[in-house]
């Protein structure tokens, strides 16, 4: 059965009844078959099959245990799923992974966590493993509704649990927690001492909690004061942050840029990159920095990067997700702020580039879409795969609107942790269609699946799926309606084929088909069948990236390549 004569007859049967394709590389045995599974392909018809063989990186067939099996040649590796489920690598079409990734080995992660009890115990635990007098930084991805005491830390638990360590804990974009040792350490004695727009929190009584309170501008210049990783520190956070994903069954991102976020923090990407160390596909995208000189810094940067620059581990994926300073979160942009991003948009169409922005409000977003279409009167748009990002109130006019110009959506669960704060804000009524992903999907507007995290959100794809699914917020409150709930199947979808659009290779990933890259995930559990409120555990055992494994565990941890 496994001699290299009977594989390749069946190889040949096989090619007759088009389970394989004809491509003259698939005239030999696989390097890998996978059997006794539920493989969900994703393709078209979203098929369900027990095996795949991957050669050379990609899928060269699917089929029956019993049809795969014939093709194994001598040299074949055999893998037994045992009944579990295989899916297409997740992409995330909206995460600050190069970002994450900075810091990921020398930050402390309060994603997931359930308690504040355990969240200080991270801290306590980090306290005891780091170096001495190392800060301890929390920089975000979690929220006061997923713990179950329902609030904050105060100042003197962070000082117990790290008494002699400094300790910074951001949450979101609008409040951060430092330690007397921190405030020394960055030279805060006074709120003049505080970046532009920060100020001291103060309790009922009026005095300081230790807290800065401001606006998003003041919290980013905050954290650009913390002291950063080393060079090889980034590295080591690169490596880690990406193996983390894998854990996860990410085997993609698309990364769009983002505040604190400068052309040197590229850097330990690179060189991951240079060393054939990545594990996740990333596609990135660039953003001005310098408010006023955003134009002249893109045009620098650009100038030797062709849109799709890069390989298939890492391409240049154009701009975004903050074009310029002054239309981001700008709802009423004057005249002079819209003709210059006018000029940015148009040049970036003149050149083949993607853009994506971020854009929070639908009342506003005719702003942004009326710059799209006069950029699309002079240089066409539509195959540009240009996007918005959030915008989870879209219209059905908006939406009509970005179908006309071939713009796509990255919808991520933002309401996850916002929820309940969208309800107080717009009414139940306005949730229960927030985010309108099924009214996108009937109008043709493709729909990238994601978190945008690390910052505001948790990184991980099966609490976003879950989410999509049951349209509960952290505190488990179902605020979405049955109307704009999308099945397991198109879910899925925009978080495997669809995330894969917005890079331009929706052709070579996001669906386990004939030729395409072998990027895929084995699960901890059915992401079918297991009950809706249990697939936010789910976890990968097994993930590979172009048929190589780059995360292992359990039955399967022999099975992880040494790097």
């Amino acid at each position: 059965m496994r001699n290299g004569k009977n594989g390749k007859n069946a190889l040949v049967a096989l090619v007759a009844s088009g389970l394989i394709g004809t491509a003259p590389a698939w005239a030999q045995s696989p390097d890998t078959i996978m059997v006794n599974g539920k493989v969900l392909t994703v393709d078209s018809q979203f098929s369900v099959r027990q095996a795949i063989a991957i050669r050379d990186g990609k899928i060269a067939a699917a089929g029956s245990t019993a049809d795969v099996q014939k093709l194994a040649g001598p040299a074949t590796r055999v893998i037994d799923l045992q009944g579990r489920t295989v899916i297409p690598g997740l992409i995330d079409s909206h995460l600050h992974a190069i970002r994450a990734a900075l810091s990921f080995s020398t930050e402390v992660n309060w994603i997931g966590a359930p308690s504040l009890v355990d969240a200080l115990g991270r801290i306590r635990g980090a306290a005891r493993t780091m170096r001495p007098g190392a800060w301890l930084i929390v920089a975000g991805g979690w929220n006061v509704q997923q713990f179950k005491e329902n609030r904050r830390p105060t100042q003197a638990e962070l000082v117990a649990a790290a008494p002699n360590n400094p300790v910074y804990v951001q949450l979101g974009y609008g409040w951060a927690m430092l330690t007397p040792s921190a405030m020394k350490a960055l030279n805060i004695n006074a709120e003049a001492d505080l970046p532009s727009g920060g100020r001291f929190e103060k309790d009922a009584g009026g005095k300081a909690t230790g807290a800065v309170i401001g606006g998003q501008g003041a919290i980013i210049a905050l954290f650009d004061r913390l002291p950063r990783p080393t060079f090889d520190e980034q590295v080591d956070g690169t490596r880690k942050f990406f193996r983390e994903l894998n854990r996860l069954g990410l085997t993609g991102v698309v990364d769009p840029g983002g505040n604190n976020l400068a052309p040197d923090d590229y850097q330990a990407l690179f060189k991951v990159w240079r060393d054939r160390q990545m594990t996740v596909r990333v596609a990135y995208s660039l953003c001005g920095q310098t408010p006023g000189s955003e134009f002249e810094e893109l045009r620098s940067w650009t100038a030797l990067l062709p849109i799709g620059f890069g390989d298939d581990m890492l391409r240049f994926n154009g701009l975004g997700e903050r074009i310029t300073a002054a239309m981001n979160n700008n709802d009423k942009p004057t005249e002079a702020e819209k003709d210059r991003y006018y000029q940015i948009a148009k040049w970036a169409a003149e050149r083949g580039m993607s853009l994506t922005m971020h854009w929070g409000r639908d009342a506003s977003v005719d702003q942004l879409l009326t710059i799209f279409e006069r950029v699309n009167k002079e240089v066409p748009i539509a195959d540009l795969r240009w996007s918005i990002a959030h915008l989870n109130d879209a219209s059905v006019q908006s939406l009509g609107r970005m179908k006309a110009l071939g713009v796509g959506w990255t919808v991520q669960d933002a309401m996850y942790f916002g929820g309940d704060q969208f309800v107080q804000q717009a009414g139940a009524e306005a949730a229960r269609r927030v985010p309108p992903v099924n009214t996108a999907a009937r109008i043709g507007v493709v729909v990238g699946a994601g978190t945008d995290a690390h910052r505001v959100a948790s990184y991980n794809p099966f609490t976003a799926l879950q989410w999509f699914l049951d349209g509960k917020t952290v505190a488990g409150v179902a605020i979405r309606g049955p109307e704009e709930t999308p099945t397991r199947a198109d879910a899925l979808r925009f978080y495997t084929r669809g995330s894969a659009w917005f890079s331009r290779d929706e052709d070579k990933r996001g669906s386990l088909e004939i030729g395409k890259l072998a990027d895929l995930a084995v699960l901890s559990k059915d992401y079918m069948t297991a009950p809706v409120d249990e697939i936010g555990g789910i976890e990968s055992v097994l993930t590979m990236v172009g048929g190589k494994t780059v995360y292992a565990s359990g039955p399967y941890r022999q099975l992880e390549e040494p790097r």
